[in-house]
């Protein structure tokens, strides 16, 4: 069964942006970071990847309702971690995955008409 989980809210310091998670009920000590990110056009969201210690595979939803934050992180090059309670977890290589998803989706009617318009909105304005 895929587990999937969406990030409620973003929040950047001077040093990290903390991505909150919402709805996550899988074991977050098990969990690790992929490195790797797909578009999910249907939903308007970005999604990274995770997995647990069975190497099943962990969505996190990135929705475009923190690309702000996001595009804010790439451009001062400073680190994602998501935030699980207590514990954060370094999103490792997402600034390269994000960078090349957008890059991909600009200009791309492939990605759907909604999906481009808004990463051109929020990544190119």
């Amino acid at each position: 069964m895929k587990t999937r989980f969406e990030i409620g809210r973003a929040e950047i310091t001077e040093d990290k942006v903390r991505l909150h998670a919402e709805g996550l009920e899988a074991d977050v000590k098990e969990l690790s970071p992929k490195g790797q990110m797909l578009a999910d056009s249907d939903n308007l969201s970005f999604v990274y990847i995770l997995e647990n210690q069975n190497s099943d595979f962990v969505y996190a939803g990135l929705p475009s309702n923190i690309w702000g934050e996001l595009r804010t992180g790439l451009e001062k090059s400073i680190p994602f971690y998501l935030a699980l309670g207590e514990r954060e977890i370094e999103l490792l290589s997402l600034h390269e995955e994000l960078s090349y998803l957008i890059e991909n989706i600009k200009d791309n009617a492939n990605y759907g008409e909604k999906m481009e318009e808004k990463v051109q909105e929020l990544f190119y304005t």
